[in-house]
């Protein structure tokens, strides 16, 4: 399956970040890693988040897997809910069973904020996660420990 994930932290974040790719490589193979991008708290409570997306592919894992890998991945690097420091949040936005098949989209997340929509068209230029305006967040180039595409 292939899958498209949002990515954020508020805390410590690019060794979060490059470390949830890292444990997503080991399981199957990332297909491609958008720029970083700071953005805002959402309730303007907690401090400001980095955000990512990338697009990871995996052979062995199923829906309900991966949703626990991504829990399971969260809690390693000490996710506490609730809270306003967020270690690492992983989201899954979308996903399809085979390249040619068109995306299923996580209705729970839906509709999608601007810190998912904006990195994952990095990686995924359709239209659902267009952004018809211009925004002002910091595009960071990361390498993400030689991921980023």
């Amino acid at each position: 399956m292939i899958f498209a994930l949002a990515l954020a932290s508020n805390s410590n974040a690019c060794k979060h970040l490059n470390w949830a790719l890292q444990q997503l490589q080991n399981q199957g193979m990332l297909l491609a890693v958008s720029s970083a991008y700071e953005m805002k708290c959402r309730d303007d409570v907690g401090a400001d988040y980095l955000n990512a997306a990338c697009l990871f592919e995996s052979k062995a894992l199923e829906l309900s897997s991966l949703q626990v890998l991504i829990r399971d991945l969260e809690l390693m690097t000490g996710r506490i809910r609730p809270s306003h420091q967020i270690t690492l949040d992983i989201d899954l936005i979308a996903w399809k069973t085979q390249d040619i098949q068109p995306w299923q989209y996580n209705t729970k997340k839906m509709p999608f904020a601007l810190d998912v929509k904006i990195p994952l068209y990095d990686i995924l230029p359709i239209a659902t996660f267009h952004v018809s305006h211009n925004h002002n967040y910091i595009q960071l180039k990361y390498d993400f420990g030689g991921y980023q595409q």
